[in-house]
């Protein structure tokens, strides 16, 4: 990509969206969310019209964006449709300050200058209906096709960058992503959904949603994804006549299914989710056979989570008890036998939370919460003839107490407060703190200065993975990573439904858990080497014109360093540029999307670093043409072009290319 093309990518975005913010804006229209500011000056009528945005996943209860000690994104079941995202993934790549990667096999999160190729998200906290998604292995953040929810039943997301694990512990090391999903009611008594794409993709779904009475309903869902892949990929890395001169052919296939369930009755409700996932990997990694069909991964996920809720009249109390069942299955095609790796995590937690307030102004929310491990093992064993290389077998525990507050000594002026102490039967004990002053100096003006810490702790793969002495070793002496973050909100709201977001930041991680070549005797190892400082900024600027016209313009930049060797960590852009505009056709009954993501060049720690890239989606959406029917054309990658992003150390590639312009038809029908 050349100068010119990369400042385009920048350039064309800010003046489109310049551009509209100086057109004419009609007036308030009904269910516009509110800014920050003083609703209490605001005519009746107007306020009975408008919808507070709230979120509960910053402080654990419900209160508006604006007051919540952290800098927090939305997304909307709204959002999704219009800009036709296909996963998780998708989602998180349109919001500021985040980028992903993809290594035909998982997808990988980062954020604020934090990357590492082939990590699996671990330093992310993913949830549905506040329920952990990470596992009990290797704590991965399912964010591909992997993840165990279908997009289409997400009513929200909420976004929190800042460390959470004064309230929700380990994995909360860069930030929270909390998915919310669909009530019955939104799902409506019976749907069905297909979707067919380019490179034979096709997905189904069916759902139902059953209101049985006041506070009583059932949700049920089950989706089938499957896809071929791309025909023919290319790696220069392997480009010999041995291998085929580097093209491997039809090795790329996805599939997976999914089931949902949620039930609620009085103050009961149980949720349950199961889900399976199968990738074939064309890039054989760990110097596998190039080209060879069989080396593949399997990722299988479910859960079952039975909460209480009840009003104690000066306290709400939460009760939850919950069972988790995670299972891996890799197969590695080596010349002349398979190597399979199988690791299985089974756990059950429960936890007890009590939220209410002080003088109805001073909210409090405290509670505490224990994980019992049943099952962390990993086992590896070649095949003809049969070896065995590992058979670890694992139990341990957590628990933890955690009490945080918000103080209002002053009406505009909110001093938020927490703190958090796990026990692990792993590593021992580590105690994360959280201070947050939120203070509205102006009209429509809040200011957060935000600090906290947060730990990350070692995971059964890397404290005893080992595969007996061939390439691994365990790493039994490991400590938890820690992260000390520093950051200043500014949110203002002008007139006619303008939006500005900015952000500065900084963060010192210490005890960085990095795998490593042991000099003394080749082996890899997991080690605490690294000292990482990241320093940043962002801002975000949101137009909106009634419901569904609107325009959002995100810059987010960044400087990452190794402290240890004083060089630019890997896989960290320096500029990232966020562009989405939704307009409507023809009356509301059509509607059009864009969405423009820049992402700076990044390094990959080799000799070939992945270069910058902008791609443009379009998606065009189209409402109520026949009856209960809608109906969306998304173009991925309009413009078709070509970008990589980097690769870990298990690839000989340096990046690994990504798919080009793909198209997707999707229907949906309702009842």
């Amino acid at each position: 990509m050349t100068v010119k093309d990369r400042y385009r990518g920048i350039i064309f975005p800010a003046l489109l969206f310049l551009s509209l913010t100086l057109a004419p804006c009609p007036g308030l229209a009904e269910g516009e969310k509110v800014p920050a500011g003083d609703l209490t000056k605001m005519p009746l009528e107007e306020l009975l019209r408008l919808e507070v945005e709230t979120v509960t996943t910053a402080s654990r209860f419900r209160q508006p964006v604006f007051e919540a000690p952290s800098s927090v994104s939305v997304v909307t079941s709204a959002d999704i449709r219009a800009f036709g995202y296909r996963t998780l993934a998708d989602i998180l790549a349109g919001v500021r300050d985040f980028y992903v990667s993809y290594d035909r096999n998982y997808s990988y999160l980062g954020g604020r200058g934090f990357s590492r190729p082939g990590d699996y998200n671990t330093r992310y906290l993913l949830m549905v209906d506040g329920h952990r998604i990470n596992d009990a292995v290797y704590d991965q953040a399912s964010i591909g096709t992997d993840f165990p929810v279908d997009v289409d039943l997400i009513d929200r997301i909420e976004v929190i960058r800042s460390p959470g694990s004064s309230l929700y512990g380990t994995n909360a090391f860069l930030g929270v992503i909390n998915v919310k999903t669909k009530r019955a009611t939104e799902v409506g008594r019976f749907e069905v959904s297909g979707e067919a794409g380019t490179e034979d993709t096709f997905k189904g779904r069916l759902t139902t949603g059953i209101p049985i009475g006041e506070g009583s309903e059932i949700v049920v869902s089950a989706s089938k994804y499957r896809r071929r892949g791309k025909d023919e990929l290319y790696f220069p890395e392997f480009d010999n006549q041995a291998n085929n001169h580097g093209v491997v052919r039809g090795n790329d296939a996805d599939a997976s299914g999914q089931i949902f369930v949620n039930a609620a009755w009085g103050p009961f409700n149980l949720q349950g989710a199961m889900a399976r996932r199968e990738k074939d990997i064309p890039t054989a990694p760990w110097d596998t056979v190039f080209g060879a069909p069989g080396t593949k991964s399997a990722d299988e996920r479910g859960y079952v989570d039975l909460r209480f809720a009840r009003d104690l009249g000066a306290a709400n109390l939460t009760t939850r008890l919950w069972y988790d069942h995670y299972r891996y299955e890799g197969d590695y095609v080596f010349s002349g036998y398979t190597n399979r790796d199988l690791s299985v995590g089974e756990w059950w937690g429960a936890e007890a939370q009590l939220t209410g307030k002080v003088m109805n102004r001073h909210e409090w929310v405290a509670g505490m919460e224990y994980n019992g491990y049943i099952r962390q093992d990993q086992y590896n064993w070649d095949d003809n003839p049969y070896q065995s290389n590992l058979d670890d077998i694992r139990r341990t525990y957590q628990w933890a107490a955690y009490l945080s507050g918000n103080i209002r000594p002053f009406r505009d002026l909110i001093l938020s407060l927490g703190a958090r102490f796990d026990r692990y039967g792993t590593f021992g004990n580590t105690f994360n703190p959280r201070l947050g002053l939120v203070y509205s100096f102006l009209k429509d003006t809040s200011l957060k200065i935000l600090y906290g810490t947060a730990f990350r702790a070692p995971n059964v793969y890397e404290l005893y993975y080992n595969d007996g002495g061939k390439t691994t070793k365990a790493s039994p002496d490991l400590k938890a990573e820690k992260i000390s973050t520093y950051e200043a909100v500014l949110e203002h709201s002008f007139p006619h439904h303008l939006r500005v977001a900015a952000s500065v930041f900084h963060n010192a991680i210490d005890d960085l858990i990095v795998l490593i070549e042991d000099e003394r005797d080749g082996l890899l190892v997991f080690r605490n080497v690294e000292k990482q400082e990241t320093t940043g900024a962002s801002a975000e600027v949101e137009k909106r014109w009634g419901k569904t016209l609107r325009a959002r313009l995100a810059y987010t930049y960044q400087e990452s360093k190794d402290k240890t060797s004083e060089k630019t960590v890997v896989a960290s852009p320096r500029h990232l540029v966020k562009f989405h505009l939704q307009f409507p056709l023809f009356r509301d009954a059509l509607q059009f999307s864009l969405e423009e993501l820049y992402v700076d060049s990044r390094l990959n720690g080799r000799d070939r670093d992945a270069a910058a890239y902008f791609v443009t989606n379009l998606t065009l959406l189209c409402l109520n043409w026949a009856p209960r029917l809608e109906a969306s054309l998304s173009l991925y990658d309009a413009f078709n072009r070509r970008y990589e992003d980097p690769a870990s150390a298990e690839h000989r590639q340096e990046t690994i290319a990504q798919d080009g312009r793909t198209l997707r038809l999707k229907l949906t029908w309702r009842y």
